[in-house]
């Protein structure tokens, strides 16, 4: 046997877009809400992870006292709206460096008060996983402020392949 066995081709089996959604997709399981659950994760140009976030209530509040619900029936008091801190803005709030430049993973593409705080932190990127809320006025809002700010956003897609082999994974190490 010669020394040169020991050096094996190899490669990641996931791209820098594909880790860092899947980071921002394990962060929303932290999240309680039960119907929409969002991870929010940026990065510097040299794919080191600066801040994660998930949407929830404010820490240290006694969340029995506060509603899930989104039921439009009750007054704006009753409903989930008001009290939720999104995935970004946790992200941004527990961020202890600056985000200029940075690339912004989040789990649904962001809302106009999300993009606002985007950029004014001056992101590069914004990378998003779903945009199940494409036709609202506030989806429409943030595409504007993202091209006014010269904020970049798109879409990534994850390989089903992947996500097979990811939970093959699981089932066959744990």
């Amino acid at each position: 046997m010669t020394a040169m066995s020991n050096y094996l081709n190899s490669k990641s089996r996931v791209n820098w877009d594909e880790y860092f959604m899947l980071q921002a997709i394990v962060a929303s399981f932290r999240s309680k809400d039960p119907v929409t659950k969002v991870g929010c994760v940026f990065v510097d140009n040299e794919n080191h992870q600066l801040s994660m976030g998930y949407n929830g209530f404010i820490a240290g509040v006694d969340e029995s006292k506060l509603p899930w619900g989104k039921d439009k029936d009750h007054p704006l008091e009753h409903q989930k709206y008001p009290y939720v801190v999104h995935a970004e803005a946790n992200a941004i709030l527990h961020s202890s460096v600056s985000l200029k430049n940075s690339r912004c993973y989040v789990t649904h593409f962001p809302c106009h008060e999300c993009a606002k705080m985007l950029a004014s932190k001056k992101v590069k990127e914004v990378i998003y996983f779903s945009d199940k809320h494409r036709t609202s006025e506030s989806t429409k809002i943030s595409k504007r402020l993202f091209e006014l700010t010269g904020i970049e956003h798109r879409q990534l897609e994850i390989d089903l392949n992947l996500l097979s082999e990811l939970t093959k994974s699981l089932e066959n190490n744990f």
